[in-house]
């Protein structure tokens, strides 16, 4: 294609060679350039584009976008933009043939609950008939095929190949995770988003290699309501009025409060032997009961989310009832039936933030005991296992200290400085390095009523040692469990 096709949304200037020429691939990472390619000089945390001019033009680059002064061999044309990451995201969208304007791209960011949420909509949308594709923390889903995810946000260049093969699988939506760190690097510049979502804003990602404040990150936050038409928004968030002050697009909003334009009221837990979920009636703009089989305030704000898209899609209310009965997110909350008197559950909480408001909210339901099983990574800091042993300690009646991904430490060291955490309280424990065992251990002493978390793992299905990562997932450590209990 010509270089110009690909400019074709951009500012540009061109300081050496021609933009008429003829091209072959897109590319921004030096080893992928073949002859004939643009290559995105990108300036990144770990390496700067910028610096493989040379290199690249070796192996027959024809032009390089740069945002920095370089010195190019002759015969290599030089593309100046303001941003590179900017103009990835806008040629990206161009070398693929635009294919979000072939779908309804509903995007959605927030500190917690983007992941269970996007699972929700897809659920719902997918039982109305319609084919819906998914870009997310866990995975991205395209079709009957799965895609394990590195980012929450992948880089524009993957977005719109994505985009292009879920076009291509026949998907008219997709719903999919917006992070703040790729709304501040571009990844989503040029997608024009039929729905935005803020569910909420926590003190998170605030570091070095994230934001530098928290100010930043609710202006990061905010980019994505400047880039959709429709934003639907969180009222009862503190941050809501902070993260829209620039928006762009239409505004509605969900939430328990008396303004709130599509409202949650009588909410309730629903507790059944081996069964938690939460029941309450929606009002404002829409009037029905739902149930969702996950538990907590927090499924509440997912599922009305859910609600709140799919109401522009005009999905009957019996449809949305029960898809969100059977909206199930691998690895969040996530109910395993194994006996009829207790319940026990899968959850990705890894930090004492989330494992805390997990107990916090299985104590809702009174259980008999609250049991937890869990442990923490390895090469990690230290405090994460003092800080999760000391909330379990806290929090649960009963913890199994196990393994999780000791990776190059020993699994007993990291067992240890739980227990050291632990013993701030006076939380009943035991330690059981191998994790099956741990988990044999919680079902065989599983009492009526009680409520089993094995924390930690969630989606994962691996067990890194060593830099090795081995077969390990608790579900399927579950069902070994009970087939060698019959």
């Amino acid at each position: 294609m010509k270089l110009t096709s690909l400019l074709e949304r951009l500012e540009y200037e061109v300081r050496q060679g021609s933009d008429e020429i003829e091209v072959t691939e897109l590319v921004n990472d030096s080893r992928k350039v073949t002859e004939g390619s643009v290559f995105v000089c990108i300036s990144g945390a770990v390496s700067d584009g910028h610096t493989y001019v040379e290199e690249v033009a070796g192996k027959g680059a024809k032009a390089v976008i740069v945002e920095k002064p370089v010195e190019a061999p002759e015969g290599v044309t030089v593309i100046h933009v303001d941003d590179t990451r900017y103009a990835l995201a806008l040629m990206s969208a161009a070398y693929f043939g635009y294919p979000a304007e072939k779908l309804h791209v509903i995007g959605i960011t927030g500190t917690k609950g983007k992941t269970t949420t996007t699972y929700m909509v897809k659920s719902i949308l997918e039982a109305a008939g319609h084919n819906v594709g998914l870009i997310g923390t866990i995975e991205a889903v395209i079709g009957d095929k799965t895609i394990p995810a590195n980012n929450t946000t992948p880089e524009s260049f993957t977005i719109h190949k994505y985009f292009a093969e879920m076009v291509e699988a026949g998907c008219d939506s997709v719903v999919m995770e917006v992070s703040s760190q790729g709304l501040m690097l571009h990844r989503t510049a040029g997608i024009q988003f039929e729905i935005g979502i803020f569910t909420n804003l926590g003190e998170d990602h605030i570091g070095p290699n994230e934001h530098k404040d928290f100010e930043d990150y609710k202006r990061c936050k905010g980019i994505l309501f400047t880039q959709c038409n429709l934003g639907i928004a969180n009222v009862d968030d503190k941050w809501y009025k902070d993260v829209f002050k620039n928006a762009t697009c239409r505004v509605e909003t969900f939430g328990f409060s008396e303004e709130a334009d599509l409202r949650a009221v009588d909410v309730k837990h629903v507790s059944r032997p081996g069964y938690l979920g939460m029941h309450y009636h929606v009002t404002g703009l829409l009037d029905m009961d739902v149930e969702v089989d996950i538990p907590g305030e927090f499924s509440v704000y997912n599922s009305l989310t859910a609600i709140a898209v799919c109401r522009h899609f005009r999905v009957p209310e019996e449809d949305i009832k029960k898809a969100l009965k059977a909206a199930k997110v691998k690895g969040r909350v996530e109910m395993i039936k194994v006996a009829d008197d207790f319940t026990l559950m899968i959850d990705y909480a890894h930090n004492a933030m989330s494992l805390e408001s997990l107990l916090n909210t299985m104590r809702d339901y009174n259980p008999g005991r609250l049991v937890t099983v869990f442990g923490c990574g390895g090469n990690r800091s230290k405090t994460r296992r003092y800080e999760m042993g000391e909330v379990s300690g806290k929090l649960s009646d009963f913890t199994i200290i196990t393994s999780d991904n000791p990776r190059f430490e020993e699994p007993q060291d990291i067992i240890d400085d739980i227990i050291t955490g632990m013993k701030k309280t006076d939380g009943k424990y035991i330690a059981i390095c191998d994790r099956k065992e741990a988990i044999r251990y919680a079902i065989e002493h599983g009492q009526p009523g009680d409520v089993i978390i094995i924390a930690g793992k969630g989606h994962e299905t691996y067990q890194e040692i060593k830099g090795v990562k081995y077969d390990m997932d608790d579900r399927v450590l579950i069902r070994e469990v009970l087939e060698e209990q019959k």
